[in-house]
This record gives structure tokens, sequence and C-alpha cells, in this order.
């Protein structure tokens, strides 16, 4: 894909990882294309079955927007009267879209700090493994801006509202132990064990039904922002379309037969 992002195919299993560890993954215009892209493509890839996302080094998973690019166009938007902002539109609502509505799972394996866009796009994958190391810290308000790449949406639905309003306006680094209690982590495990330990999670769930994961988000997001009695008719459409799949059957079969069900993703 690019030096700044790297991708392997692991079985069913994509391992995305932002690659610029003297920067801290700090996301330039490049690595923000790249990442776009990268995570559009294994969206729609039917061989992906699960996405790990993590960053290279063990200092930062993601400190978010490189701010020595942005000086840069700052500086320019003032000389042309153009807005320095674009990039939301154009690189992190696509990368959030891609990332969050894929219909496979998703897990952030978090080294390091998490800030800004970083901590946002961990927040919007299913699942965050952080090492003890690690640490959250929203950051927009600490740089005089508020809250993209869909912090604003998930991290109210992980925290509660008046947890996410305190971590977005007053912005401060929580560390890994809180982290675990707020819910912004799935799981807490020694950094050295970070990368073994997420990549096996993530496997597990490349192993899963597909289809049933999918449905799962789905629902989960649909009954966010609907009735209960419109959830119950998205969730008769998603059933059906869990129920149709061969998954379902080797689950039922495997089920009655007192075995482990080894799932093909369909």
């Amino acid at each position: 894909m690019s030096d700044s992002v790297l991708y392997e195919l692991d079985g069913g299993l994509a391992v995305i990882t932002i690659n610029r560890p003297e920067a801290m993954n700090a996301l330039d215009t490049a690595t923000k294309v790249a990442l776009r892209d990268t995570v559009a493509a294994a969206a729609e890839d039917r061989a992906v079955r699960a996405v790990l996302l993590t960053g290279a080094g063990d200092r930062a998973f993601c400190v978010g927007q490189d701010l020595k690019e942005h000086l840069g166009m700052l500086k320019r938007a003032e000389e042309t009267g153009e807005g320095a902002l674009k990039t939301v539109a154009e690189h992190y609502n696509p990368l959030l879209r891609a990332l969050a509505g894929m219909r496979k799972p998703t897990v952030a394996a978090v080294g390091g700090v998490a800030a800004g866009a970083g901590a946002s796009l961990a927040f919007a994958c299913d699942f965050r493994i952080i090492a003890d190391t690690a640490g959250f810290n929203t950051a927009f308000a600490g740089i005089a801006l508020t809250t993209d790449s869909g912090a604003s949406w998930t991290l109210p639905r992980l925290v509660g509202h008046a947890k996410a309003t305190e971590l977005l306006m007053l912005p401060r680094t929580v560390k890994s132990t809180e982290a675990m209690e707020l819910g912004l982590a799935t799981k807490v495990v020694p950094a050295a064990e970070l990368a073994a330990t997420a990549r096996v999670f993530a496997k597990e769930l490349a192993e899963g039904p597909t289809v049933a994961y999918g449905a799962i988000k789905e629902s989960l997001a649909y009954g966010a922002a609907h009735t209960l009695d419109e959830l119950l008719d998205k969730e008769d459409e998603l059933q059906t379309l869990a129920g149709a799949s061969e998954d379902h059957r080797i689950a039922v079969r495997a089920f009655i037969a007192k075995e482990k069900p080894k799932y093909l993703g369909r």
C-alpha cells in the first residue's frame, strides 16, 4: 500500500499498521490517504473476515493529525483563503465510515498513546486490546478544535454522555487502568504481550460467523438512532439474512453433533 501504512493478510485477518513510529504514527496527508484506501479495500474484500488496526513502535498507537504538516496548511490557508481542514471531508470521514461501517469485526491494538484522531480510530473499532502502558487523550480541545473522526458519536456510547463531555472538553490522558474501568478497553495486557494477544483475539473473530457479526454491528448501530418498534423490524430483516447463511447451518449441525463449528464466513 505505502511505506506509512502496512498491510498483511493472515488467513481471514487483515492486519493494518500505521507505520510512522518516528512521528508517533501521526497522520500526514500521505498516511491518511493510504489508511483511508487500505481500510476501504479491506472492508470490501470478501477474503477479509476481521481487521486488526495497530501502530508501529511502542510509543504510540497514533497521535492523530500531524501538526507540523497542519501548521503549514494553516499558513497556506491564510494566504489563499481556502479552508485548512478539508481533510475531515476528504480523509477522516470516509476512513471512519469504512472502519466503523464494515460488516466484519474490527480490533484496535493500542500500544502507547492514542490521541486526537488516533483515539477516535480506536474508539470506532469494535474491540480495543491495550497495553498496560497505553493511554487515550481526546486532545481536540487542547488545540482549540472540536471533535472529528466520529468521536462525538463513539465516545458517549462507550462511556456515557457526561463522561464523554468531560473527556472532550477537558482533555487528559486516560491511562490503561481507568480506560478499562470506563469501558474504553476490552482487555489490558502487558506491553510485551500486546501484539501476540491482539492477533490471537482478532484471528478468533476472523474464524467466526462473519455474516452474523456484521448483522449484529448493523443492528446495534440502527438501534442507537431508531425506536424499538423500528428496531424489531430491522432485527427481523437481519435475522432472516443471518439465518440464510451457510455458517448458520454449519453452527446448527455442529451443535447437534456436539462439535466445534468451522465457519466459512458466508
